[in-house]
C-alpha cells in the first residue's frame, strides 16, 4: 500500500527486531508507551495507528487522539477490552447481554453465590481465546472453578483483574463469530461464522468457523443489528470489528465486541477469493481512506486445531494425509516441537490451524473434520523440579 511501518513492541520476544523496524515501548505502562509513540510521531508523522489485539486497542485510541488520527474514542476502546465494563454498559444500554455479576475470588465465596443461576460461565473479566472460561452447574463446580480461575487470573498486573471474576447466567444456542468494520459509526458487514461443533462446557474450546452462515435471513439481520447497536452503545465509530453472540429463538445475544480483527491466522478465510485483505481493510481504515473490499466468494472455513493433551510436542504426523483430503487448502502448525501444550481452560493457543474451502458449508465442514481426523499429535510428559 506504499506505507512504512514501525512496529511498537515490548522489548522481551519483541516483532521490532525480527520482522521490521520498531520501537520498543512498556506495554505495562500506557502512559509511558504514549510518551514514547509521541516523541517518535514528532520526528516522523504517522498516517495511522493500529491497536493489533485487546491489550493494546486504548493505547492506540490514545495515541491516535492525540496526533489527530482516525481512532475510536478510549473509553470505547476500554470498554471492548474489559468484559464485566462491556457487560453492564450495554446492559444499561438495552442490549441483550447475560444477566451478571461480579465476584471477588478474595472474600469468602459462600456470601457471595446466593442467588446465582445454574448452570452460569465463570471468566476472568479480561483474557482471550476462551482462557478461564468455564461453565457450571452447582455450588461445588462454583467453589472448584474459583479456586482454578484464581491461578489463571494470577498473572494479571491489574490488582482488580486478579481478585475478580465475572459470573453470567448460561445462554442456551447457537454461537457464532461475526466480522465486519465500521466506518464513521456505520457498521458494515464482512462474515458471519457458523460454529459447527456444540458450545456447551464445560470449557468453551473455539474449533471450526464456517462462512456463509447457514442461518436464514431474518436472523442474520438482528445480529448486525445487535452488533451496530453494541458499537453505538460503546461509542465506537471506526475500524474493524469482531463479535461474538449466541443466538436462540428469544435474541442475538452479545457475548463480546471487540474493536479489532478476529484473532490469529482465522483471518486467512477472508482472503482467498478477495482482491483485498483484511489487513489491508484495516490499514485503510486507520489512515482515513477506507477501501470497499470485493464480496467473498464460495465458502470456506478454518479449525484452530485444539490442544486436547498436555505435554511436550514432540511432533504431529499425518499432516501429508491431512492435506489430500478434498477441498483442503493448507494446514499450518504453528506451535514448534518442544513448546509445552497447555489446554483450557489455563491454556490460550492453539497448535494450528486448517483452512478449507468449496461449493458450500457442509461440504468445507466435513473436510476439516476429516483432515483434522488424520493428525496424530505426539507428545511427552512435562517434569518440573519443585525447589526443596
Amino acid at each position: 500500500m506504499g506505507l512504512e511501518i514501525l512496529i511498537g513492541s515490548r522489548g522481551e520476544h519483541s516483532l521490532a527486531t525480527e520482522v521490521n523496524q520498531g520501537l520498543h515501548i512498556d506495554l505495562d505502562d500506557h502512559d509511558a508507551a504514549l510518551d514514547t509513540i509521541l516523541e517518535e510521531a514528532a520526528v516522523r508523522p504517522f498516517a495511522g495507528i493500529i491497536g493489533s489485539d485487546d491489550s493494546t486497542v486504548e493505547l492506540a485510541a490514545r495515541a491516535a487522539r492525540k496526533l489527530g488520527l482516525p481512532h475510536n474514542p478510549p473509553e470505547a476502546a476500554r470498554l471492548t477490552r474489559r468484559k464485566d465494563l462491556a457487560r453492564a454498559h450495554l446492559m444499561l444500554a438495552g442490549c441483550p447481554v447475560p444477566i451478571h455479576c461480579l465476584i471477588d475470588i478474595s472474600k469468602p465465596l459462600h456470601a457471595q453465590m446466593s442467588g446465582l443461576p445454574w448452570p452460569c460461565v465463570i471468566k476472568p473479566v479480561n483474557m482471550s481465546a476462551s482462557r478461564g472460561v468455564i461453565r457450571v452447574n452447582n455450588e461445588q463446580e462454583f467453589i472448584d472453578a474459583c479456586e482454578r480461575l484464581s491461578h489463571i487470573i494470577s498473572e494479571s498486573l491489574d490488582e482488580f483483574e486478579r481478585s475478580h471474576v465475572l459470573v453470567e447466567d448460561y445462554i442456551e444456542g447457537i454461537e457464532i463469530a461475526y466480522e465486519g468494520y465500521l466506518h464513521n459509526g456505520e457498521l458494515h458487514s464482512l462474515a458471519v461464522f457458523d460454529k459447527p461443533d456444540p458450545m456447551v462446557g464445560p470449557y468453551f474450546e473455539e474449533t471450526i468457523y464456517v462462512t456463509p452462515s447457514r442461518l436464514d435471513a431474518d436472523t442474520l439481520t438482528i445480529i448486525e443489528q445487535r452488533v451496530q447497536q453494541a458499537c453505538t452503545a460503546f461509542g465506537l465509530r471506526t475500524g474493524p470489528i469482531h463479535a461474538e453472540l449466541r443466538v436462540n429463538p428469544t435474541d442475538a445475544w452479545i457475548l463480546e465486541v471487540a474493536s479489532r480483527t478476529i484473532g490469529g491466522d482465522c483471518a486467512r478465510t477472508l482472503d482467498s477469493g478477495t482482491e483485498k485483505s483484511l489487513e489491508q481493510l484495516t490499514v485503510s481504515l486507520a489512515i482515513g481512506d477506507p477501501i470497499a473490499p470485493a464480496a467473498i466468494s464460495q465458502s470456506r472455513g478454518v479449525m484452530m486445531i485444539p490442544i486436547r493433551q498436555a505435554g511436550l510436542l514432540r511432533r504431529v504426523e499425518g499432516i501429508l494425509s491431512a492435506q489430500k483430503i478434498a477441498h483442503i487448502e493448507k494446514i499450518d502448525i504453528v506451535i514448534s516441537e518442544g513448546h509445552e501444550l497447555i489446554p483450557l481452560p489455563e491454556g490460550n493457543q492453539y497448535l494450528g490451524f486448517i483452512f478449507a474451502q468449496a461449493d458450500s458449508p457442509e461440504r468445507v465442514t466435513d473436510a476439516l473434520r476429516a483432515a483434522h481426523e488424520q493428525l496424530n499429535i505426539v507428545t511427552a510428559p512435562v517434569f518440573k523440579l519443585e525447589r526443596a
